[in-house]
C-alpha cells in the first residue's frame, strides 16, 4: 500500500503531509511530518499541485489559506477537531459585542471563518510573542482558555479566555504527572501549553509539539515524560533513538488524529476525494491574520 500511494503520488504530482500526532504508518509515508503551521508553510512553498494533508480539518483549511491554487484533500473528512469546534463565527461576534474594543488573537487550531474575524493567529510556540506584539493592553484569545492562561502568565497583557479546550490535553492532571515522575524520577518532564496551568506548573519544559523534538535532540538528558498526545512518541523516538521517553498519561489519545487509513489516503488520491476549500470572502481576511503570525514565527 506504501508503494501504491508513493505511485499515486508522484502521478498526481502530490505532496503528502502528516502532522505530528499521525498514526507511525501514515509519518513513515509521508513527504513532510511536523506541525500544522509549518507543514501548510513548506507545502505553500512546494511546485506540487495537490496537497494531501493528513491531520485534521482546520489543518487541510489553514494548508489552502495559504495555496488556494493547490487542491488540498482531507483523506477522511471526518477527521475533526474538538477544540476547533468549540468556537463559531457567531458565537465570537456576540462575545466581542459585550467587550470594549480589542484584537482577536486566534489560535491556529480554529475554523478558518473564525480566522477571518481575526486580528491575527498565534501557534502554540509564538503566542507570547503574538500576545507582546498587539499594540492594545486587553485582548481576547480564541478558543484555547489553556493556552489564553500560559500567555497570561508570560505576559502583563490582560487576556480574555473563551472557554474552549483540547480534550486530551485538558485530562492531563497533577496526580497523572506525580505518577511519571515516580515511575522515571530521572526523566524530564516536557508539557504542552494546551495542558492545564495545574499540570504545566509542574513540567520542565513547556514547547510545543515540534519545540519538543527540537528540545529533547539538543538536552543532553536521556530520558523525558512526555506531555502530550501519545502520537508525538513516535517522531520523538524516531528523531532520538538512544533516547527514551514515556507518556505522561496513555489517556492523552486523540481519536480524530488516528481517524486516517492507509486506505483512506489511496482512495483519496485515486479517486480525488476529501476536497477541502475555503470560500474567498473567508480565505482573504483569514490569510491576513494567518499571515501576520508567519511574521512573527
Amino acid at each position: 500500500m506504501r508503494e501504491t500511494i508513493r505511485r499515486l503520488l508522484k502521478e498526481r504530482n502530490a505532496i503528502l503531509l502528516a502532522h505530528n500526532y499521525q498514526p507511525p504508518e501514515i509519518q513513515d509515508v509521508a513527504d513532510l511530518c511536523g506541525d500544522s503551521l509549518e507543514l501548510s508553510i513548506k507545502a505553500s512553498q512546494t511546485d506540487a499541485d495537490v496537497i494531501v494533508f493528513c491531520g485534521v480539518h482546520f489543518m487541510a483549511e489553514t494548508a489552502f489559506i495559504l495555496s488556494p491554487e493547490k487542491i488540498v484533500l482531507l483523506p477522511n473528512p471526518n477527521a475533526g477537531c474538538p477544540m476547533a469546534d468549540m468556537v463559531n463565527p457567531e458565537a465570537l461576534k456576540k462575545r466581542l459585542a459585550e467587550l470594549p474594543p480589542m484584537p482577536v488573537v486566534t489560535y491556529v487550531n480554529s475554523p478558518a471563518a473564525v480566522k477571518a474575524l481575526s486580528t491575527v493567529c498565534c501557534t502554540s510556540a509564538n503566542v507570547v510573542r503574538v500576545a507582546e506584539s498587539m499594540d492594545a493592553d486587553e485582548m481576547l484569545m480564541v478558543p484555547d482558555r489553556n493556552l489564553a492562561q500560559y500567555a497570561a502568565s508570560k505576559t502583563d497583557k490582560k487576556i480574555h479566555l473563551w472557554e474552549g479546550y483540547c480534550p486530551f490535553h485538558d485530562r492531563l492532571t497533577p496526580e497523572d504527572i506525580r505518577r511519571a515522575r515516580a515511575a522515571h524520577p530521572d526523566a524530564v518532564f516536557m508539557a504542552h501549553p494546551e495542558c492545564r496551568p495545574e499540570a504545566l506548573g509542574l513540567a520542565d519544559v513547556v514547547a510545543s509539539t515540534s519545540g519538543m523534538i527540537r528540545y529533547a535532540s539538543e538536552s543532553p538528558e536521556k530520558s523525558f515524560i512526555v506531555g502530550t498526545e501519545v502520537g508525538l512518541l513516535y517522531p520523538l523516538k524516531k528523531a532520538n533513538p538512544d533516547k527514551e521517553f514515556f507518556p505522561a498519561s496513555e489517556q492523552m489519545l486523540c481519536t480524530d488524529m488516528k481517524k486516517i487509513t492507509l486506505g483512506d489516503i489511496v482512495r483519496s488520491l485515486e479517486q480525488m476525494t476529501g476536497e477541502v476549500r475555503v470560500p474567498e470572502e473567508i480565505r482573504k481576511p483569514a490569510l491576513k491574520a494567518v499571515e501576520r503570525m508567519i511574521q512573527m514565527k
